[in-house]
């Protein structure tokens, strides 16, 4: 393994779990950036790419949520994950750059809620 490699898992492991939320959020919105960015240049190979691994990320988030202890949180925060999975299936599909911008916007929102609980 290399340094970088070393440092990055390193980076990983001693994160909390709200730092390891934020990472994750982190990682979302910059591939939902570079799908807009593959759109524009109508690059449909890369587009795909960055939308599975922001979907693969949202899914993660979502498949971990605690309904039991989370209780109304965590039961709205499913529906959201749910609600930005759909919205990026029909971006995808429409290729529609706004669409990809509200899921980006409401992944940001998340974001800085984790960052304070998190810091």
């Amino acid at each position: 393994m290399g340094a970088i490699e070393a440092y990055k898992s390193n980076a990983i492991t001693t994160q909390s779990r709200g730092g390891l939320i934020v990472m994750l959020y982190d990682g979302a919105i910059k591939a939902l950036r570079q799908a807009i960015t593959a759109l524009e240049a109508e690059d449909f190979a890369a587009k795909g790419q960055y939308i599975a691994k922001a979907t693969d990320i949202i899914v993660e988030l979502n498949s971990v949520l605690d309904l039991d202890e989370g209780g109304e949180i965590a039961s709205d925060l499913r529906r959201l994950y749910n609600f930005m999975i759909e919205h990026l299936t029909k971006a995808h599909i429409q290729n529609d750059p706004e669409m990809f911008v509200e899921v980006i916007s409401l992944l940001e929102d998340l974001n800085q809620g984790w960052k304070a609980i998190a810091d």
